[in-house]
């Protein structure tokens, strides 16, 4: 099961510095995302989404494994890895799974203008390698799927990272 997590930032800045670490902890296996978007609320009061095309890489990768895997058996496995890989990109960009678009916008237009907030279904978690890693980006957690004890949790772990870090 998948959790959603929300947090706030003062700017599209910060967003987009904490959505790159969390891509950088998907890479180091400390987190499996799903997902991961920015909501901004720009200054006129419109809402953007900038969805992160990082992730479709790794359906690329998982086609053209499987694709080489297919080609060997039939004694043609770069042509199977091509084809593969091309049908892993496709389905990873095309497949519109994840967070609802529509729940992000509603959320967006609590937001205030000039903010964003990145939102991340994280299937898997590490807490106690990825809340400091991301404690120093700052934000403020507007909304998760966790249970009550989880999220108090998550709070009360970046608040203390955050401590340390000025400390």
């Amino acid at each position: 099961m998948s959790d959603l997590i929300a947090v706030a930032y003062d700017d599209l800045p910060h967003a987009e510095q904490a959505r790159e670490k969390l891509i950088q902890l998907h890479k180091e296996h400390v987190i499996e995302l799903a997902d991961v978007v920015i909501v901004e609320r720009r200054q006129d009061g419109k809402i953007k989404l900038h969805q992160a095309r990082n992730l479709a890489a790794g359906g690329a990768l998982g086609g053209a494994a499987w694709g080489g895997l297919i080609g060997l058996i039939f004694f043609m496995p770069l042509l199977g890895m091509a084809i593969g890989g091309a049908a892993g990109a496709a389905m990873g960009a095309s497949a519109d799974i994840g967070i609802d678009n529509e729940f992000m916008r509603d959320l967006g237009e609590n937001l205030p203008p000039g903010t964003a907030a990145v939102f991340m279904l994280v299937e898997k978690r590490n807490p106690e390698k990825a809340v400091p890693e991301m404690a120093p980006l700052g934000g403020r957690l507007i909304q998760t799927s966790l249970s009550p004890e989880q999220e108090e949790h998550l709070r009360e772990a970046v608040k203390a990272a955050r401590t340390l870090q000025h400390a």
